[in-house]
């Protein structure tokens, strides 16, 4: 399935292009996964074989955290990656552009279970085939998509900060500027970031780290974050 394109726009009027993943990089992706986890639990097991009985208890434990916890903890305290997602490329995101949050993905996750029925991944392959944005069921039910880190949606890399609704009356060019500021922000010195938050005292009312930091906080408002 080629990949598509999704475009949302948030209740403050700013576009975001989510350029979604197709069926063979996320079975790529998975594949990789697959193998990370067997080679963990194959060399967390030599240990553990030697105490026996408990040693097996302790393995049954390692085998659920790399079924089922693994992937969530990656997706939502490591920018929606996995390790196999990493190595593609490819990033889940919520199907409006930010990122996951826990909820939805214990939810994708554990509706793998649908997904690989009734084997290697039937359901899952058959749904983003179907889907016009390659989604496979946990994804569908969850609210979630897996884009490309390389065309990840605009606004998605804005630090996350408490949303501060901006002055009224910006026009929606002078919106989207607040946004890719902050959006670029890590691509930036922490001088030139001063700088050009300094040019817009006028509008935030503070200048240098406070400066930054309240138009990233508009930035979160303007891209429907709270």
């Amino acid at each position: 399935m080629l990949d598509t394109v999704r475009q949302i726009e948030t209740p403050e009027g700013v576009f975001l292009r989510l350029h979604s993943a197709g069926a063979l990089p996320r079975a790529q992706a998975w594949l990789i996964d697959l193998v990370i986890r067997a080679l963990v639990f194959w060399a967390a097991m030599i240990p553990l074989g030697l105490l026996g009985r408990g040693g097996m208890g302790i393995g049954s434990l390692v085998i659920f955290a790399l079924t089922w916890i693994y992937g969530v903890v990656c997706e939502v305290w490591f920018g929606g990656q996995t390790l196999g997602k990493r190595v593609m490329s490819l990033r889940v995101v919520g199907a409006d552009g930010t990122p996951v949050t826990l909820m939805p993905s214990v939810v994708r996750n554990l509706l793998r279970v649908v997904d690989i029925l009734p084997g290697v991944y039937a359901v899952g392959l058959i749904s983003t085939l179907i889907d016009p944005y390659a989604r496979r069921v946990g994804d569908v039910v969850a609210g979630t998509m897996v884009v490309h880190v390389s065309d990840t949606p605009w606004g998605l890399q804005v630090p996350v900060l408490k949303a501060e609704p901006p002055p009224a009356g910006l026009s929606a060019e002078e919106q989207a500027a607040i946004v890719e500021f902050a959006e670029r922000c890590g691509q930036l010195t922490p001088q030139r970031q001063r700088e050009l938050a300094d040019l817009l005292i006028p509008l935030t009312g503070r200048g240098g780290e406070d400066g930054v930091r309240q138009l990233v906080a508009y930035a979160n408002y303007l891209l429907g974050r709270t």
